[in-house]
């Protein structure tokens, strides 16, 4: 059977109010939203109602949620983590709430100016204890590759997933990422992280000054990159976060013309590569 790539995306780059999310994505034809936030409010931030009425629009819809974009490892290393595992445990409720088979998250923030080698055994051991949470609760955790975390280069992303060694954690891919930390994806990342990646975030950017640009833009090697999933048989979910407006560290914002601009560039290039998805 040929492999079937399934659109998803940020949705609340288009509009904080999820009505205004859902009319876009619905009428691009996309059946899936990747859940952040809504109303201005982080998905692990809503309140027991903000969640139902969050799941109802997304049931009213036909909408499902591929993963939750939760800022879980999005503190320092330096943290107490304790209070961290409890937000994990909740991530995990959220992701049942919704279907959701995966949740986002990241390796840590390391302070300016360490070296990150020297949190290695940490940041393996605080993974290795969310792991174990999103196993218990039949769930994935994706780590992505970002900037100024452990895992922001591709050597130190395969030490996360080979040391921790768990079937709840794997990889989620982003190019433009990998571009902002002074990495070539295709010829550097690809090669070693391949094999664990099992979820695609889609955004490109520019070398000179690490802005995010849409898919092939810029300096990501993206449709190589592309190219090379689909001939490795990738059959799985593939994340627009469009980024065009402003990004920071927990989110962005692109607007609805921009992330259509995204979803356009993207699907361009899937057209052309004759990369089947939906």
């Amino acid at each position: 059977m040929e492999a079937m790539w399934t659109l998803s995306g940020f949705a609340d780059e288009i509009s904080p109010d999820l009505d205004e999310q859902v009319a876009l994505v619905t009428s691009l034809g996309l059946r899936y939203i990747e859940l952040r936030s809504a109303w201005d409010v982080n998905v692990l931030d809503l309140d027991p109602a903000q969640l139902q009425r969050a799941k109802a629009t997304l049931d009213a819809a036909g909408l499902g949620v591929s993963s939750i974009g939760s800022p879980i490892g999005k503190i320092a290393i330096t943290d107490d983590n304790v209070p961290h595992l409890e937000r994990m445990r909740h991530a995990a409720e959220v992701a049942e709430l919704f279907g959701a088979p995966y949740i986002r998250m990241f390796s840590y923030f390391m302070p300016p100016g360490a070296d990150p080698d020297s949190y290695r055994d940490e940041v393996i051991s605080r993974i290795a204890a969310l792991a174990t949470i999103a196993e218990e609760a039949g769930v994935t955790l994706i780590h992505e590759n970002e900037k100024e975390i452990f895992g922001d280069i591709p050597r130190r992303c395969l030490d996360i997933v080979e040391a921790v060694n768990s079937p709840a954690l794997a990889l989620t891919w982003d190019n433009a990422n990998f571009v902002q930390c002074g990495v070539r994806p295709f010829a550097e990342a690809y090669p070693l992280l391949a094999p664990h990646v099992a979820y695609l975030q889609v955004k490109d950017a520019l070398v000179a000054d690490g802005t995010v640009v849409p898919a092939d833009e810029g300096d990501g090697e993206f449709r190589e990159t592309m190219r090379a999933f689909a001939a490795a048989g990738f059959d799985g979910f593939v994340s627009l976060e469009p980024h065009l407006g402003y990004g920071h560290s927990l989110g962005g914002f692109s607007g609805p013309e921009n992330w259509t601009r995204a979803y356009r560039a993207f699907t361009s290039i899937l057209d052309e590569e004759g990369i089947a998805y939906s």
